[in-house]
């Protein structure tokens, strides 16, 4: 069953990328996807709302026009929402989400990599951060998925494909703590 949700994501993902594409609109349908993958993680009632089968198709309908108000989504994305609320697949929104994150990034090479870092970093600090990252990875285009973990300490873990670089507080104490583990003869008495 799960295989059969990620494929019906993956094709209305696709048909959502195509209407972008055919629309010259595939940056700005991005952008109107992430900020509703923002809008429903940070309000849950909203997404509880939309979810709900006892709520009006109307309601949910008027909901999504002032969400789209609100964001300044484009007419294309709120008629690809309408359309997964007529075809009864709103509830696979997220996934759907998911795979047009996964396309999107392949037709734009773009590297998405997430930041965990102890604090909120700055804007600079990320872009200097995804700058590094892609002389790094030679990809296109970079982007930051932030995340505060403050087990940290201090400083930031970068993880993007199989690969990550740990430049933590956290993460030099752990090395130390191995080495030190490795070597007894580094330990003091």
């Amino acid at each position: 069953m799960a295989g059969d949700n990620d494929k019906l994501a993956s094709i209305y993902a696709n048909a959502l990328v195509e209407l972008a594409q055919a629309k010259n609109a595939l940056d700005t349908v991005h952008a109107d996807v992430d900020s509703l993958q923002s809008a429903f993680k940070d309000t849950p009632d909203v997404k509880e709302f939309l979810f709900n089968p006892m709520v009006e198709e109307k309601k949910k309908r008027d909901l999504m026009k002032s969400l789209a108000d609100d964001a300044g989504l484009s007419k294309h994305t709120l008629n690809f929402m309408y359309l997964l609320l007529d075809q009864g697949r709103l509830f696979s929104i997220a996934e759907i989400f998911d795979q047009f994150e996964i396309q999107y990034c392949k037709l734009t090479d773009t590297q998405v990599a997430t930041l965990r870092s102890a604090v909120k970093l700055e804007q600079e600090q990320q872009f200097l951060i995804a700058k590094k990252l892609q002389e790094l990875t030679g990809s296109k285009n970079i982007k930051l998925k932030p995340v505060i973990d403050e087990e940290l300490i201090a400083g930031f873990v970068v993880e993007y494909g199989s690969s990550q670089i740990d430049l933590s507080v956290k993460g030099q104490l752990d090395r130390i703590t191995q080495e030190l583990n490795d070597n007894p003869r580094l330990a003091v008495a």
